[in-house]
């Protein structure tokens, strides 16, 4: 598939709606812990709401009693991409017996920051009085998720540094993935162009809630055969998102994201 024939299918769909599109933060809502998974049995849950996290801590009291604690970190978006904010201690009624809610309460004990290296992995600096912790890390993988199916949905290129300035610009597509995954770590994404088929495949990894996979093959019928890196590949409750990035696509870079439904 040309650039050129790219851009004819693209301009049927209205370019207009491109314009229309809001700026989405990165989502960090997952389990995390050590990264390296080397320290298990504590770690933190972030809740993200755009530039809110609300983060919640299972760690433990200093020895000799080790005694486990649960903090709650209010985390705004900083103008440095990182979130931070106040770190607060609750209580509440006994396990078992009815609510009094008198017994509750949340006392802020420090502060919080966590500031991500990559969407899968972050350093988290928090203190608690004048105990200070610094951790490097990164989401947990509970269970294996499965991907694969069919599905229907949209596509957005935005081509950049082409060697002629005129194909340099954001397109939108009709696009209908269909999705094979296997055992042995091998994820292949169709996508339709058109009249075009894209088949982008490789060895992937899965962590957390998000799939990539480093180092793909991205081959076309219309000819196009270079590398990709896939990355964000996420499973919805109603389908499948996910982004990938290529260079040399016509003399061009191209960093595409996809998003769409079951049928």
């Amino acid at each position: 598939m040309t650039l050129k024939l790219r851009n004819a299918l693209a301009f049927a769909l209205g370019i207009f709606l491109l314009q229309a599109l809001p700026a989405r933060a990165d989502d960090y809502t997952d389990i995390w812990w050590a990264a390296g998974g080397g320290e298990s049995g504590w770690g933190v849950n972030m809740a993200q709401s755009q530039d809110f996290i609300f983060a919640t801590f299972f760690v433990y009291g200093p020895a000799p009693a080790k005694t486990p604690i649960w903090y709650a970190g209010n985390l705004t978006r900083q103008s440095n991409g990182a979130f931070s904010g106040g770190l607060y201690q609750t209580t509440g009624t006994g396990i078992g017996a009815p609510w009094v809610p008198g017994d509750n309460s949340a006392a802020q004990v420090g502060t919080a920051t966590f500031t991500p290296t990559s969407t899968t992995t972050g350093t988290l600096s928090y203190n608690v009085g004048s105990t200070v912790v610094t951790k490097s890390i990164a989401r947990q993988t509970l269970t294996s998720i499965a991907l694969g199916g069919s599905y229907f949905g949209t596509g957005v290129l935005v081509t950049s540094s082409c060697a002629n300035p005129a194909n340099n610009g954001q397109q939108i597509f009709d696009v209908d993935p269909v999705v094979s995954q296997n055992t042995g770590g091998q994820l292949q994404i169709v996508l339709t162009f058109g009249s075009d088929s894209c088949t982008i495949a490789g060895s992937y990894v899965q962590e957390g809630l998000l799939f990539r996979i480093p180092t793909a093959s991205y081959v076309c019928t219309s000819g196009i055969n270079t590398s990709a890196t896939v990355y964000e590949v996420r499973a919805t409750s109603i389908g499948l998102e996910g982004r990938w990035s290529a260079p040399n696509v016509g003399g061009c870079q191209e960093d595409g994201s996809f998003a769409a439904v079951f049928p």
